[in-house]
């Protein structure tokens, strides 16, 4: 996971003169941590992705800084699924067929949680057949799937599957 959360892009604004870069951060959802200048009171923070250090900085406190901010957000970062079948995580994404994107949309539904057997089961496309192992072979496929773009799924025996972040 460590690779991940080093390529989360970080913007390094002064505060408060660059104001506009932090409110433009703000909008696109980037990580930000803010220099303030000497004497400035430290702004209210309202999102997990700002944090901020005092001028003069060192710069191994900042890289510090830096990477501690990386890991929160990681920490906290939830795959997101679009209508077209694109699931994104962090700053990758993977193409799904409609029954991976029905399995995909259940487990997101609970994510980092229990996601039982029988609620995966529904979102198959035929009820005909040995639907325990077309479920499996599914699973199977999806884990590979996603394995580029950080994403596990693991079995939680006679119970059913969590969707997760690797190495958590």
């Amino acid at each position: 996971m460590s690779n991940l959360v080093n390529q989360l892009p970080v913007e390094v604004v002064r505060w408060p003169v660059d104001a506009a870069a932090r409110e433009a951060c703000q909008r696109s959802g980037t990580l930000c941590l803010l220099v303030l200048e000497k004497n400035v009171p430290a702004p209210v923070l309202t999102d997990m992705r700002e944090d901020w250090v005092r001028a003069p900085v060192a710069h191994q406190d900042l890289a510090v800084r830096i990477a501690m901010l990386r890991a929160r957000a990681a920490r906290y970062a939830v795959p997101e699924l679009d209508m077209s079948g694109i699931l994104r995580f962090r700053s990758r994404s993977v193409v799904l067929s409609p029954t991976e994107r029905a399995l995909v949309a259940e487990l997101l539904r609970r994510f980092r949680s229990l996601t039982t057997r029988e609620d995966l089961l529904l979102c198959l496309p035929t009820k005909d057949g040995d639907t325990s192992n077309a479920l499996h072979l599914h699973i199977m496929r999806l884990r590979r799937r996603i394995a580029p773009i950080g994403l596990v799924i693991k079995t939680l025996w006679n119970q059913g599957y969590q969707l997760g972040p690797a190495g958590s």
